[in-house]
């Protein structure tokens, strides 16, 4: 008898049993969650800070890595406007800061709540397509809120928004220090890998899987996919603007670049380099794409026709993404 969408047990297109792979992606994401958290102390020997910040914008994508995966990988959504929440996020604490407002007890629930209902409202209208016609949906909404930003005179319009300090917590300005923010920065990314993992293992995820597996099958027993596929989004949404934020403070800076649709393609491939279906994987895309990116630019400032095949190759011959080439992830890609 065929498997319900909301039991257990895995898909059959998956090749690796399902206990064996969640314990490969779990070792596999505690060994990045180490070695960031090692960097530091390496730097610090090494007399080299420049890891130290790169590692920092490696995580804060990782971040908004991670909330695209939850929907991509998982809910087969592919969203090009992903972007927009990293520029939402970021806003949010770059108006704030311009009026005077620093503590992250208004910052944090703002982002939070500016993500949501863009994401609410976004959502509720691109889930009523399917396919191309939802990327290209989604790809408006972002652009929207792009142009939105750039005629934001009052905020920099198309030159950005400088901020001049970081956001305090609770008046005391404590991620003003290097080390202390990388760390804030590397909690965050524990956290939303661990809100993501949990959801994927609820009954909520599998609804979400099942959708993406079929939805004729889920309708058929009385679920309706488009709710769970709206609180996945939202969530998701809110995930990338706390990025966005974190992106803010570490760069003192805010642009309506964040928001374009070049970056959204890139969250996609990171998503992708390192594998679909895989959250570990989002985290090892993340940061092998602007590793990739960081030693390329050293070459050439065309980097982009040199990391074009080596991603083609990986599709092909590393079918699940990186992590797959790992032992972590599904051979299905």
């Amino acid at each position: 008898m065929t498997a319900s969408p909301l039991s257990t047990t895995e898909p059959a297109t998956s090749a690796v049993p399902a206990a064996p792979r969640r314990s490969r992606e779990t070792v596999i994401a505690a060994v990045a969650f180490l070695l960031f958290a090692l960097l530091p102390p390496v730097a610090m020997v090494l007399e080299d800070t420049f890891f130290v910040f790169f590692a920092i914008r490696v995580m804060i994508f990782a971040i908004a890595a991670v909330s695209l995966s939850l929907i991509l990988g998982f809910g087969a959504l592919v969203s090009f406007g992903h972007a927009a929440y990293l520029g939402l996020g970021a806003y949010s604490v770059g108006i704030l800061a311009e009026h005077g407002y620093w503590d992250v007890t208004i910052s944090l629930p703002v982002t939070l709540l500016v993500c949501g209902l863009f994401a609410a409202i976004t959502g509720a209208i691109s889930l009523k397509t399917r396919g191309v016609y939802f990327i290209m949906i989604t790809l408006a909404f972002g652009q929207m809120a792009y142009y939105t930003a750039t005629s934001l005179s009052a905020y920099g319009g198309d030159d950005g928004l400088t901020i001049w300090g970081r956001t305090e917590i609770f008046g005391a300005s404590v991620l003003g220090d290097r080390t202390t923010f990388y760390y804030v920065v590397l909690g965050m990314l524990i956290l939303s890998y661990v809100i993501a993992r949990v959801i994927v293992a609820s009954r909520f995820g599998r609804v979400l899987q099942g959708a993406k597996q079929s939805e004729m099958r889920l309708r058929a027993v009385g679920i309706d996919p488009y709710w769970y596929r709206l609180v996945a989004y939202v969530i998701a949404g809110m995930m990338a603007g706390v990025a966005g934020a974190l992106l803010a403070n570490a760069t003192n800076f805010v642009s309506p670049a964040y928001m374009s649709w070049h970056r959204s393609g890139e969250l996609i491939v990171m998503v992708v380099l390192g594998g679909l279906g895989s959250l570990a994987g989002s985290i090892v895309g993340a940061a092998s794409f602007l590793i990739l990116e960081e030693v390329l630019a050293l070459f050439t400032e065309h980097w982009r026709l040199i990391f074009g095949p080596l991603l083609v190759l990986v599709v092909l011959f590393g079918k699940g993404g990186l992590t797959a080439m790992l032992g972590g992830g599904r051979k299905n890609g």
